[in-house]
Order: structure tokens, then sequence, then C-alpha cells
């Protein structure tokens, strides 16, 4: 085996070897023989050791060329299959229905992976991801401090915050501590008979100036007169001076709903 790399800044790699909270990952994975995993940035295969011993298949995307050539020489199995690529260009069409996501990512990469995911016709049914704590907390924000990241994510996963891993369990220790998040495919769509870009074209113009109210962002970027913006929110039961960030799904399906009445969208 060649000599071990060292953690690169510009990929953001922050190499995890705690042996307890990588177990916890797994365990949260629940995962059997049966399970195919799609893991990300394997990095030296501290998580990788693990998945190759409770899942029937892994494969490991990998975007640092020089690791991905040694990572089949840090680990020997049969079961894992090491893929030297983005996992924003990856296919992932060509994994099974139903397969399991169990990674550490490195924290630039968090909010297109999640929109990556929710958007995929072949999504994962189970995600377990080690996450910068606040965008952690972000992506499972109340009403008040929600965001398009947010919207999206509670959409079309359930969401549970696990456990808080400390930044000095990383090498290098990066500068805040991470968290474990779980997130469970919903069976079918939130709401009934909803076209969802549709949906998301909305709720990406709402906060598209979070600073302002959201009459004034949902006027503004679809370009349609306040009166006419102002009616729809008061319809739905939505002050025009709130902000985009107060409300909560069910609120933005209020106010689809009124655009679609109205044939805004």
């Amino acid at each position: 085996m060649g000599a071990i790399p060292s953690p690169k800044k510009s990929l953001g790699q922050h190499w995890l070897n705690d042996e307890v909270t990588l177990n916890i990952i797994c365990d949260l994975a629940d995962l059997s023989s049966t399970d195919m995993v799609l893991e990300i940035g394997p990095g030296l295969g501290s998580l990788t050791k693990l998945l190759v011993e409770r899942a029937g298949q892994v494969i490991a995307v990998e975007i640092d060329s020089n690791l991905s050539r040694q990572l089949s020489t840090f680990i020997h199995a049969d079961n894992l299959t090491v893929v030297n690529d983005s996992i924003l260009k990856f296919d992932l069409s060509k994994l099974p229905v139903g397969y399991k996501l169990v990674a550490n990512i490195p924290y630039y990469l968090t909010s297109n992976l999640l929109r990556l995911l929710s958007e995929s016709n072949n999504p994962p049914k189970l995600i377990v991801l080690l996450v910068q704590k606040e965008v952690a907390e972000r992506v499972a924000a109340d009403a008040g401090a929600m965001s398009l990241l947010s919207v999206t994510t509670q959409y079309f996963w359930e969401i549970s915050l696990e456990l808080v891993v400390p930044a000095a369990l990383f090498t290098p220790p990066p500068k805040v501590d991470s968290q474990v998040i779980l997130l469970r495919r919903r069976a079918g769509q939130l709401f009934p008979e909803i076209d969802e870009k549709s949906f998301f074209r909305l709720v990406k113009v709402g906060f598209s100036a979070r600073r302002k109210t959201l009459l004034n962002s949902i006027a503004n970027g679809m370009r349609i007169d306040k009166e006419v913006i102002s009616a729809v929110l008061e319809e739905s039961k939505i002050d025009p001076n709130t902000r985009p960030q107060m409300l909560n799904l069910n609120d933005w399906y209020e106010i689809y709903k009124v655009c679609l009445a109205k044939k805004l969208i």
C-alpha cells in the first residue's frame, strides 16, 4: 500500500476515523445483505470498510483520482465498486430502485447534492449524511427559519436530526461541528394533484429576494401586478408583508392552489 494521502483543502476533505460515530452512521442506515449502498467521497475508506461488511453491494464515488485508485488497495472486498467521478455527474439511473445513500460529504456539496437527490427520477429510499451542523439545522428548519433548501428537502423527505459529531474527531478538524441527518423518502407526493415544477418555480420566486416581502418577491419574480398578488396572498390567508422564511410547506401549497385557480402558473 502506498503512502496515505493528505486531505485536500480544495475538495473539503476531512477524514473521520472515530469507530463509534462510523458505526452509528451504519446503524441508522439499517443495512442488510440485500441493500445496495451508494457512498460519496469515501476518502481513506473508514466508513467504506463498515459498509462492505453490512451491505450486499457498495458503490463508492470518489472525485479524487488518487484516492479512487488507492481505495481498492485499502479495502479488499468483492462487493465494492469504486467510481472516479463527481457525484453531481454520476448517473443515478444506473442504480437499482430502493438503494441507500450513506456518506460523510464535503460541506460545499450539501445543498447541490440534496437538490439533485430530491429531484432525481431514481432517488435513494434512505439517506444518512454527515454534514455541517448548521446546514443540518437549516434542512430541518421550522417556519421562521425556512429556506429554499429546507422547503425542497422537506417536500420530498421525512427528516430526522441525529448525532452531533465534534470537529475534533476529524483530521484535519473543520472549523465547525458536524451532524448526522437521516432522510427517508416520502412514499408519494406530499400534496395531491400538484405540478411539482410549477410549485417549485413559485417557491424559488418567493425566495429570490429573502429580505423583501412575499408580495414584492412574487410580484416582481412572476411579473404580475402587485394588486393581483396581494389578492392571492389574502385569499391564501398569508399576510402580504410576510417574508418567505416565515412560511411552512402548507402555506406554500395554499399560495400555489390560489395561483393555479387564477391561472397565474
